[in-house]
């Protein structure tokens, strides 16, 4: 699916080796203050390359506002946003271009649309979210004018997962301090082993995320 929502439109675009990953951005109403500062902090927490435990890809990840912003707020027409690849080494890929990476999703693209870009797993790959963090970020200015705030982390890895669910604001907004983005601190240290053991193996763990909006009101939605 490259289009989500309804009233809030963000459709993705762009493939792991290509030119660059972005989105548009169709509903946010004029007026809205886009902080680009924000915006960048968001795109940080998801850059690679910063530890051990996820991709080894270093991008800059610099958002480039094409459209819908004007002066530093939202005009109310559709906002474009494009991110530039600029670590996309494809010959590194050439030696597998014929072998599935364990539990990539560019198995199941393969067998579902019948073409495959083994150059990173193309639009299959985690490369495409970060047009999703670009647009969660835009989303996440607009909620804030209603209160509302989003937060999460992370509470298993590799079924070591926590038993306990209830996490406040503020342990999620510490959760950003982890390498892994734990919830559970005391898990932490051995959900990093997991990760380093199936690295070291060249294989992969799965993870389960936690997220949670703070401050809706009654009845909404």
């Amino acid at each position: 699916m490259n289009t989500f929502g309804n009233r809030l439109r963000i459709s993705t675009f762009g493939e792991s080796h290509g030119r660059g990953i972005g989105c548009v951005i169709d509903g946010i109403p004029a007026g809205l203050a886009i902080d680009e500062a924000f915006m960048r902090e968001e795109m940080r927490l998801r850059q690679g390359g910063r530890t051990l435990y996820a991709t080894q890809r270093k991008e800059p990840d610099e958002i480039e506002i094409l459209s819908g912003v004007f002066e530093g707020k939202s005009t109310g027409a559709p906002i474009a946003l494009f991110i530039p690849n600029l670590a996309n080494k494809s010959k590194d890929y050439d030696t597998i271009k014929d072998i599935f990476r364990p539990a990539h999703a560019d198995f199941t693209y393969f067998h579902k649309y019948g073409i495959r870009d083994y150059r990173g797993g193309g639009r299959s790959s985690a490369r495409e979210s970060a047009a999703r963090v670009a647009s969660g970020a835009i989303a996440k200015l607009l909620l804030k004018e209603f209160g509302i705030v989003v937060g999460g982390g992370i509470i298993g890895i590799g079924g070591i997962e926590s038993m306990r669910t209830d996490f406040s604001l503020l342990e999620c907004q510490k959760a950003l301090d982890s390498e892994i983005f734990a919830l559970d601190t005391t898990l932490e240290s051995s959900q990093k082993q997991a990760i380093l053991e199936a690295k070291n193996a060249h294989d992969s763990v799965g993870g389960v995320a936690l997220i949670k909006a703070f401050g809706v009101p009654v009845g909404l939605g």
